[in-house]
């Protein structure tokens, strides 16, 4: 293995012996029918957790497994979970809960669990107490073990438990994209922020960066199969680089937008998520010189206060964020900006949050994400003083969201009558999305739309932050 600041890549002695075990776990299913075994992956989460997912099933088709959605059909039923939020983890306790009907009727269904809730030590020991029925658990470090833990879990009639490690990069697992025209494109694994209320560093470890090279090349491949749309992948993605690459290449996330949008093809390129502390000038002048790079930032910005930034261990000032979305916007004009904001963090006053409201106002986001402080068990955070009443939160909630509508509702009115190159997405009966570079919506008629291919679109309607448009044939573009 070699190492670098966080990191060891898996040999290739060690993804030779995976392949092995593939081809034992496809003999099993062989032996005992001629029919393959079926499997229900289930994820919950971020994009990183599809993207996991993806590799997953990469595993388990080359050892010859088919896909269902029905998880009472499946040899293998397999949850990819989520720790970010407690109501996140409430629902998969729940849902696997319910698989124990599945258990009992079918003795002979695998039933694992893997991903960010079962790297907490609490959390896999609660499993393993009280879920006797599930059979594999494995955690984010051990991903590319995967087929050798089925293995053992399908002949050792014993339950399979894989929770340690840190700090890999595994390259060389197959791939089965859930998409088409749409990739996930991971470019770095971890995160060293150690915000207060995060739990992310705890079940993901410390950054560790994919070497440029083989993100590049993965890339090419993609935009050769025609992915029309790649979205680059990290817990912190524009800190790609800092802790070094496995080749010691000195290659910085502005210079991985770079190289990637120098590629030939017709594709456009995403990324996400982002950290302040991080977002340099360069990183939005990269944006503006690279024409491949959508005119989208996710830039989550937490709280307004100053006071809150520094408990919850943001590294940046209300006054810093302002300024990085002053600069964006003079080189990027076109630029469209989301964010994450929590509300209700232990301490948090009424004027803390009017400040939080009024940085809203400032910036006129897009769309926000927003969510009420949820504890996560053994961050600083948990164990802070919270004094505010939940009804309290909640009734803040209601004040930001409502307020955030009324932005996005004018911000959509005022696109009405633009034109817009967007790429045409799967929809729901007789619409399909159309999403614009700064990544918003527009409902457009079914009918013969290209789904997966680039459109030329006109806003024609909003109905407060839903836009209607339709597909045209000349090539004017405004941005948003």
């Amino acid at each position: 293995m070699q190492d670098t600041a966080h990191s060891c890549i898996i040999s290739g002695d060690e993804l030779v012996l995976q392949r092995e075990y593939t081809g034992r776990v496809r003999e099993f299913y062989e032996t005992r029918s001629e029919v393959a075994p079926m499997a229900c992956v289930r994820t919950y989460g971020c994009q990183q957790n599809v993207a996991d997912s993806e590799r997953i099933k990469g595993m388990l088709a080359e050892m010859g497994f088919g896909f269902t959605d029905r998880p009472d059909g499946a040899a293998l039923i397999l949850f990819n979970t989520c720790a970010v939020r407690e109501h996140a983890q409430d629902r998969v306790f729940g849902n696997v809960g319910a698989l124990k009907s599945i258990k009992r009727d079918r003795p002979n269904t695998l039933i694992a669990l893997c991903g960010c809730m079962v790297q907490q030590e609490h959390v896999a020991e609660k499993f393993k107490k009280s879920y006797p029925f599930v059979g594999l658990v494995f955690g984010t470090h051990a991903l590319h073990l995967f087929p050798q833990l089925i293995y053992d879990a399908l002949t050792s009639g014993k339950r399979v438990y894989e929770t340690g490690g840190e700090g890999v990069i595994a390259e060389g697992i197959p791939v089965r994209r859930d998409g088409s025209y749409k990739a996930w494109l991971p470019v770095m694994y971890g995160c060293d922020n150690f915000c207060s209320y995060c739990v992310v560093p705890y079940v993901r470890g410390r950054e560790r960066s994919r070497d440029a090279d083989v993100i590049v090349a993965e890339a090419r491949e993609l935009i050769a199969q025609g992915y029309r749309e790649i979205t680059l992948l990290g817990q912190n993605v524009n800190s790609y680089g800092k802790g070094g690459s496995p080749s010691g290449k000195n290659v910085d996330f502005p210079g991985l937008l770079r190289r990637i949008n120098n590629i030939p093809g017709d594709f456009m390129i995403r990324f996400m998520t982002s950290h302040p502390k991080d977002a340099t000038p360069e990183l939005f002048d990269t944006i503006a010189q690279c024409e491949k790079v959508e005119r989208h930032f996710h830039l989550p910005f937490q709280s307004g206060s100053d006071r809150v930034l520094r408990d919850m261990n943001r590294g940046y000032t209300r006054e810093q964020y302002l300024a990085l979305i002053d600069y964006a916007r003079r080189v990027v004009p076109d630029i469209s900006f989301t964010s994450d904001v929590i509300v209700g963090f232990p301490g948090e006053t009424r004027e803390d949050f009017e400040q939080t409201l009024s940085l809203i106002r400032q910036v006129g986001f897009t769309s926000l994400f927003t969510f009420i402080f949820s504890p996560r068990e053994g961050t600083p955070a948990a164990g802070l003083p919270d004094p505010v009443p939940a009804a309290e939160k909640s009734s803040w909630f209601s004040e930001m969201t409502a307020m955030q509508e009324g932005i996005a509702a004018a911000r959509s009115a005022a696109l009405v009558g633009t034109v817009h190159r967007a790429l045409i997405e799967q929809g729901d009966g007789d619409y399909h999305d159309a999403r614009l570079s700064g990544n918003v919506v527009v409902r457009v008629s079914a009918g013969d739309t290209p789904v997966g291919e680039w459109a030329n679109v006109r806003i024609t309607s909003a109905r407060n932050w839903i836009l209607s448009g339709e597909i045209i044939d000349n090539k004017e573009r405004t941005g948003i």
